[in-house]
């Protein structure tokens, strides 16, 4: 029978894991990842976004928030995109795959295919040695804690890293293509954001 304190136990470690493997993330940010930005900063096409299991779930949101702060960028599982969807791709786009293992048959045959179809492949996974990093033009390494997902099993703390990578990235871009908070709030006039939007404005200026 757990006791109260043994409750409250458990769940501050399980937030002291996630935070660990958000944290994980400075040490992600090297030369690699200013080279992955930097291609993906100059996509002249959209990026697509893509991952299996939660990294998918984690993939679709990355999706979002570069769309939103002006990079246009869709989600699209791999599972889809070997039943036809592929053909979405353009040369010009760049395909974005988030996997913590990079082992995944389904993801790495989408992703093989994939690169064939556009102008590159930016792997994201905490497995540098994997089918999915060898086969990408550039990896960002999740270097993350060993005890940072639930039971070593459950992709808590690794989906969250994988999620942070997506936020940096999307502000990277956003301060590259010179895509001020004027034009974010334009294209979310919407909820809570748009709603306050001249005072978003003149709190965060023109940055």
């Amino acid at each position: 029978m757990q006791s109260d304190q043994d409750w409250l136990d458990r769940a501050r470690n399980v937030v002291r894991a996630d935070a660990a493997s958000i944290t994980s993330i400075l040490d992600s940010v090297d030369d690699s990842f200013l080279a992955a930005a930097r291609r993906l900063s100059t996509c002249r096409g959209k990026i697509l976004v893509t991952g299996s299991g939660t990294s998918g779930n984690v993939a679709s949101r990355g999706a979002h928030i570069l769309s939103v702060c002006g990079t246009p960028a869709f989600y699209l599982s791999p599972g889809d995109g070997l039943h036809g969807g592929l053909g979405v791709l353009q040369a010009d786009d760049v395909v974005l795959a988030l996997s913590k293992g990079g082992s995944s048959a389904e993801l790495n045959d989408f992703c093989a295919r994939a690169k064939t179809l556009c102008s590159g492949l930016i792997a994201v996974t905490a497995d540098p040695a994997s089918p999915l990093a060898a086969m990408a033009d550039h990896v960002i390494v999740l270097k993350l804690p060993v005890d940072g997902d639930l039971g070593g099993v459950v992709a808590t703390g690794s989906s969250l890293a994988a999620a942070a990578v997506t936020d940096v990235l999307a502000e990277m871009l956003r301060v590259a293509r010179g895509y001020p908070w004027e034009n974010l709030l334009f294209t979310h006039p919407s909820g809570a954001v748009g709603r306050d939007a001249e005072k978003t404005l003149k709190r965060l200026g023109s940055n």
